[in-house]
């Protein structure tokens, strides 16, 4: 079955950074698109970045383009969130989602930023 387990959540000051992970099983991850979402208290989820299946392009939210880049290496079935300059407002539970008959989801990471 499909799995998606993300790591490498925590707590950082603002202006700290942070790398996320998220491991992937069960489906051919090099054929997929992956995207990282974020949902802040009291907030909709968010769509923050995305990448394509080989890896060769990117797409990010507003709010986090210049900070955050998203990557994936499918030797290893992982993509991965490197998120820089954080600021306060940055601090939500992380998510990475593939879609193909459904979409899936992992089970989150939290990331707080705070002084």
């Amino acid at each position: 079955q499909v799995q998606l387990v993300e790591s490498g959540g925590g707590s950082v000051q603002p202006g700290g950074s942070l790398r996320l992970s998220c491991a992937a099983s069960g489906f051919t991850f090099s054929m997929y698109g992956m995207s990282w979402y974020r949902r802040a208290p009291g907030k909709e989820r968010e769509l923050v970045a995305s990448v394509s299946s080989a890896g060769s392009s990117t797409t990010y939210a507003g709010s986090v383009k210049g900070r955050f880049t998203a990557s994936r290496d499918n030797a290893k079935n992982t993509m991965y969130l490197q998120m820089n300059s954080l600021k306060p407002e940055d601090t939500a539970v992380y998510y990475c989602n593939v879609w193909f008959d459904r979409n899936y989801w992992g089970q989150g990471t939290q990331v707080t930023v705070s002084s």
